[in-house]
């Protein structure tokens, strides 16, 4: 998703400072009496609660992992499962270590360095389960002889081939202002689903622990039920709570733009998330400073100065247990049911298309910065390479030609950067920028500026022939707040359906894209930038001002979200309009997958 706004900084008190917890401030988890030999039957306080719901993730054929989430060490934790909770095991728990929130501060005093806050998480992994049998469970954290417990939900391994499945296909939830709305109407239209497919963008700023945890509309109360989203038109309001989905179903997310961290530094969180540089610049200011550095030539302190000057997803890594792929999960694959999953590391950063002096942008860099390259923001440049001979692609290419993928009845392809879109940040081309720097006479510079060869499109030209030609039936992305999608002329379906909780307009008709004039490369104002038609919502599409029919769905006021049923092989795409709260649900899209 696009960076369009600066977000809201969340202001955590004076009782952060001194240590104290949040706990207080989370509802619907329960104590009772300890009844585990050895410990005290005592209630717990009201500020020792569970941080989270438990939710569940990396399921195996005869297993699955149950993470929960608290703001102490505790002494155990524990997951009871089974018809009568009779059966035990034991958590692994870490402590997150980037985790933060930036400290309040008054109208006149200067911004403070952000402040650790301690979490931590429980992962327990049970095994022994049987595919097709689902038990009731619940996580227990005991601390000072207290145990704090959840609720019960329910928890299966992965299912078997052949099972009928409904599974959440969405992105881009970011505490936006319908999120908990479309989630809530999830549940309300499909009952509970057995996946969630999450194409990126989880969070504004990954490291800030109240986006996951304490909003409102945060990213774990919205999608376990527990949000406060409200959502006023007039003297209306309504509060929504969201869905109670990750409990019982597992998440399989991708890694969007918003779940990497820029530049280490005691800057807000908002000022280091927009401030990556590409690694190789980072090298470049390593070895020109390195014997100050490491001086012993260490490899992980090497490692470590160019994470920090450079970006990391260190937090979203701690977060999530994901299937086994390759570079620490960045990727991956995944067999659910009939569904081949992969989940691609396809993300840039976001810049601002604006060409003012002032804009440090994806075409330039402000005037203000050129005398100082340490304040470039070096364009709209690839986190993580996808090309051949990346370690990415390479593990792409084995993947589509293994026994899992060609086998299955659904191969689907998931990843943040939309490939085939009517949205604002499908353009420039997902190419490495290319520096032009002009020079005055006298040589110093006169501007900065960024071209993305359109013949060198890593989507294009190498990703999207490489999985049409293995066979994809689904291409799924988000990034552009929209809904639309697209079929190919080798029959694959490309759905972006991240109209979830806000939008940004779609480039159709007379809304232009704003696009650089006098560039080399010719940017389209309009339509997908990559040369296909937007098919028409097939059930029920909406119409403009002029009564004219939409191919899209980009709206503020009606949220959308889509749902792949394998025993049918449907995607069906539904809408909501959150302006008449009374109002049904509407399907509006649907198609077969081959």
């Amino acid at each position: 998703m696009a960076q369009r706004s600066n977000g809201f900084l969340i202001f955590v008190g004076l009782g952060l400072l001194l240590g104290l917890g949040y706990g207080r401030w989370f509802v619907g988890l329960v104590t009772s009496p300890v009844t585990q030999p050895g410990t005290e039957s005592v209630m717990a306080p009201s500020a020792d609660r569970l941080l989270s719901d438990p939710f569940l993730q990396n399921p195996t054929a005869a297993g699955v992992s149950v993470v929960w989430f608290t703001e102490f060490a505790g002494d155990r934790h524990l997951v009871e499962y089974g018809d009568g909770l009779d059966q035990q095991q034991a958590a692994v728990t870490t402590q997150l270590s980037r985790i933060q929130e930036d400290p309040s501060v008054g109208d006149d005093e200067a911004p403070r360095p952000p402040v650790s806050r301690p979490i931590w998480r429980h992962e327990a992994t049970l095994t022994g389960l049987q595919s097709g049998q689902r038990l009731p469970y619940r996580v227990v954290s005991i601390k000072d002889n207290r145990r704090i417990e959840s609720d019960r939900f329910s928890l299966a391994p992965s299912p078997a081939a052949g099972a009928p499945l409904k599974i959440l296909l969405t992105s881009d939830h970011q505490q936006k202002p319908m999120t908990p709305a479309n989630l809530q109407k999830v549940v309300e239209t499909v009952g509970q689903v057995d996946a969630v497919f999450f194409a990126g963008d989880l969070v504004n700023v990954p490291d800030r622990a109240s986006e996951w945890f304490d909003q409102g509309g945060s990213f774990f109360r919205a999608l376990q039920g527990r949000a406060e989203g409200e959502l006023t038109y007039g003297d209306v309001s309504t509060v929504y709570p969201g869905g109670a989905i990750i409990q019982s179903a597992p998440l399989f997310p991708a890694v969007g733009n918003h779940e990497v961290m820029g530049r280490v530094s005691e800057r807000p969180l908002n000022d280091q998330f927009n401030d990556p540089v590409p690694r190789a610049i980072a090298a470049q200011r390593y070895e020109a400073q390195v014997s100050d550095i490491n001086p012993q030539g260490d490899p992980a302190v090497r490692e470590a100065w160019l994470k920090e000057q450079s970006f990391n997803i260190d937090t979203y890594q701690e977060l999530f247990t994901l299937p086994e792929g390759s570079d620490g999960d960045k990727y991956y694959a995944t067999t659910f049911g009939d569904v081949r999953l992969v989940s691609l590391y396809i993300t840039n950063i976001w810049r601002t298309p604006d060409l003012n002096p002032g804009a440090r942008g994806r075409y330039r860099e402000r005037d203000e910065d050129l005398t100082d390259p340490n304040q470039w923001g070096y364009g709209q440049h690839i986190f993580e390479a996808v090309g051949p001979g990346s370690p990415q692609y390479e593990w792409l290419r084995q993947e589509v030609a293994s026994p899992q993928w060609q086998q299955a009845r659904y191969r689907v392809v998931m990843f943040h950067h939309p490939p085939h879109s009517l949205g604002d940040n499908t353009v420039p081309a997902y190419s490495d920028p290319v520096q032009i720097i002009e020079n005055l006479p006298d040589g110093s510079i006169k501007s900065v500026r960024y071209e993305y060869p359109q013949g060198q499109d890593y989507l294009t030209q190498h990703v999207l022939p490489l999985i049409e030609g293995a066979g994809a039936h689904l291409v799924f992305y988000g990034h552009n707040h929209i809904w639309n999608r697209f079929v190919s002329p080798a029959g694959v379906h490309y759905l972006e359906t991240s109209n979830v909780g806000n939008s940004y307009g779609a480039a159709w008709k007379t809304n232009r894209r704003q696009i650089p004039l006098g560039f080399q490369e010719n940017y389209p104002p309009l339509g997908d930038p990559n040369g296909l038609d937007p098919v028409m919502p097939s059930i029920s599409p909406l119409q403009d001002e002029d009564g004219e029919l939409q191919p899209f769905l980009a709206s503020n006021e009606i949220t959308a979200f889509s749902i792949f049923d394998t025993g049918q092989g449907t995607v069906s795409s539904y809408r909501f309009d959150t302006r008449q709260p009374d109002s049904p649900v509407v399907k509006f899209d649907e198609f077969t997958l081959p």
